[in-house]
C-alpha cells in the first residue's frame, strides 16, 4: 500500500480509500481480518490515532466492523453506504397469480452457458461438492444398484431420513424419522403441504417479494396468494398479518423459515413466536420453507418456526438443492399431523422418489464431509455477495437501493418507482447477461421497479464486467 499520489484531503481519508482498493482487488475478502493499527502505522509513518481514524471512517461505512481483542474484520455483505430497500407495500386482495410464461423465459436464458449468470439462484457447480457425492452414488449403483432399483415407500429411504432428522437437531428441530417424508426438491414439498391444507380457489397469506418458484406452485394449484408488507433487514410486517387474519379468511399462511428470497432477511426469534401465536388463534397452518437455513453468515444458523413451538400447526419443507446437489432432486417435508394426507398426493404425483440418489445422499451425510463443505460454502457466498454489493455501490446509480443480506446468495435491488425491470432485462439479455426482473417476485406485480442479483457464482472479469454493465444500462434508464 502507498499513500503516494492519494486524491483525499486528509491521510487517513487516504488509508481508507487504499483499504477499500483492497477490498475491490481481492487482496482483502469479507471474513478476513485486516491489517493490524500497529503494522500499517509502522509501514506507513503514521500515527495510531490517524490508522485508527481511518478504521473507524470504514466501520461507518460497513466495510469493517471491530472485534474485542481481535482486530477489524471485513464485514461480509458489502459496503453499507447505500440505503436499503424500502418495506413492501403490496395490494391486500387475495390476487390470482399468473407468472409462469415471465419465469419460464427467465430459466430458458439461465440454462445457456454463454449468458452470465445472474439470473436463477442455482450454485455454481464449482461450489458444490458433487464430486464425492458423486463417489457415493457411483459406488451405491455399482455394489446395490440392483437393489435400488425399485420403488421406495412414499416416506422415501429411512437411511436418508435419519441424517435430516440428526441435522434437525441442531437448531432444536426434534424430528421423528416417520414424520419425514423425502421430495423431488423443496418445490414438491412445498406443493404437497399447500395440496394438504388448502383447495382450489383458497387464499394462502405470503411474503412479499417472495420466491417466483413459490408463486408458481400458487398459480399451478389455482389458489390467491394474499401478499404482506415485507422489511429487507426484519422481515415479515407482523401488525399486517394481524389485520389480514381478523378481517380475511386465509387458509394457509407460507413463510420463510431462515432468509428470504429475494431480500435475504431473516425474523427474530421473538417476531416468529408472534407470528406463531397469531396463526395459532386464527386456526391457520404455517408452512415454512427453510431451503436457505444452512447458509448463514451470523454466528450460528436461526432456528426454524418448527423448533420454537414443537406442537404448532407447522409443516415444515426444505432441501439440499441450495447446499450441495441441486440435479439430484431431493426435498423433503415434515408434516406433522397432515403427514397422510401429503403421502396419498405424494404417491398420486409420482409414487416416490428416486432410490439410488437418496442411497448415496444418506453415505455421504453419514460419512461427516458435509458440515465442511457448508464452512467453505458460506465463506464463498459471503464473498461473492460482498464482491457484488461492492461493484454494484460503484456502478448503479445514487437512488440505487441494495439488500444486506444475512443469508443465502442473493441480492435484491431497488429502483425509483416508476422503473422498469423489464426493459431493463431486455437490454441485459442483448449483452448476454441474464438477471431476474422484480415483477416475478410477487403475484400483483408490484416489484417491477426492482430487480434480484445471482451471487452462486464464483467471482471473475466477466461477471465485474456484467454488473458495471448492468448499472450503465440502468443509469441510462433512469436518465432517458
Amino acid at each position: 500500500m502507498s499513500l503516494n499520489g492519494a486524491d483525499a484531503p486528509y491521510r487517513y481519508e487516504a488509508l481508507a480509500e487504499i483499504v477499500s482498493g483492497l477490498l475491490d482487488s481481492g487482496v482483502l475478502r469479507a471474513g478476513m481480518r485486516a491489517p493490524s493499527i500497529r503494522r500499517i502505522a509502522a509501514d506507513h509513518s503514521l500515527s495510531i490515532s490517524t490508522v485508527l481514524h481511518a478504521y473507524r471512517l470504514l466501520e461507518d461505512r460497513g466495510i469493517l466492523e471491530a472485534r474485542p481483542k481481535s482486530g477489524f474484520y471485513v464485514v461480509a455483505g458489502g459496503a453499507k453506504s447505500r440505503d436499503t430497500p424500502k418495506p413492501s407495500k403490496p395490494r391486500r386482495a387475495p390476487t390470482d397469480v399468473t407468472v409462469s410464461r415471465g419465469v419460464l423465459s427467465l430459466l430458458d436464458y439461465a440454462a445457456r452457458p454463454d449468458i452470465v449468470p445472474l439470473g436463477c439462484a442455482i450454485p455454481s457447480a464449482d461450489l458444490l461438492a458433487a464430486g464425492g457425492l458423486d463417489r457415493f452414488l457411483a459406488r451405491a449403483a455399482r455394489v446395490k444398484g440392483r437393489a435400488y432399483n425399485i420403488y421406495t415407500e412414499p416416506r422415501g429411504d429411512p437411511q436418508l431420513r435419519a441424517e435430516i432428522c440428526r441435522r434437525a437437531l441442531r437448531s432444536g428441530h426434534a424430528l421423528g424419522v416417520d414424520g419425514v417424508a423425502i421430495t423431488n426438491g423443496c418445490t414438491e414439498a412445498l406443493s404437497l403441504a399447500l395440496r394438504a391444507v388448502t383447495k382450489r380457489g383458497d387464499s394462502v397469506a405470503i411474503e412479499s417479494p417472495t420466491y417466483f418458484g413459490l408463486l408458481q406452485v400458487l398459480e399451478a394449484l389455482e389458489l390467491k396468494a394474499v401478499e404482506l408488507p415485507t422489511d429487507a433487514g426484519t422481515g415479515l410486517d407482523i401488525g399486517a398479518l394481524a389485520r389480514l387474519l381478523a378481517a380475511k379468511p386465509v387458509k394457509a399462511c407460507l413463510l420463510s423459515s431462515s432468509f428470504n428470497n429475494p431480500l435475504g432477511c431473516s425474523m427474530s426469534d421473538d417476531g416468529k413466536r408472534a407470528v406463531l401465536a397469531l396463526l395459532q388463534r386464527h386456526g391457520v397452518p404455517l408452512i415454512e420453507d427453510d431451503i436457505y437455513g444452512d447458509i448463514y453468515f451470523g454466528a450460528e444458523r436461526p432456528k426454524p418456526f418448527s423448533a420454537l413451538a414443537p406442537g404448532a400447526d407447522i409443516i415444515y419443507c426444505s432441501s439440499f438443492s441450495k447446499t450441495l446437489a441441486p440435479g439430484y432432486r431431493i426435498g423433503w417435508i415434515a408434516p406433522q399431523r397432515h403427514m397422510q394426507r401429503v403421502l396419498e398426493a405424494k404417491f398420486a404425483m409420482n409414487i416416490c422418489s428416486a432410490a439410488l440418489p437418496q442411497a448415496a445422499l444418506a453415505e455421504f451425510l453419514a460419512s461427516g464431509g458435509y458440515d465442511g463443505h457448508l464452512r467453505r460454502l458460506r465463506r464463498s457466498f459471503a464473498e461473492n455477495i460482498d464482491r457484488i454489493s461492492r461493484a454494484v455501490d460503484k456502478s448503479f446509480p445514487a437512488e440505487t437501493r441494495v439488500t444486506r443480506p444475512a443469508g443465502g446468495f442473493v441480492l435484491w435491488l431497488e429502483m425509483p418507482d416508476g422503473f422498469d425491470s423489464r426493459r431493463l432485462f431486455d437490454l441485459a439479455i442483448a449483452r448476454g447477461i441474464c438477471f431476474a426482473p422484480g415483477d416475478v417476485f410477487s403475484a400483483s406485480k408490484s416489484h417491477a421497479h426492482c430487480l434480484r442479483l445471482s451471487c452462486g457464482h464464483p467471482w471473475d472479469a466477466r461477471i465485474e464486467d456484467s454488473i458495471h454493465t448492468l448499472g450503465a444500462l440502468t443509469a441510462g434508464l433512469l436518465g432517458a
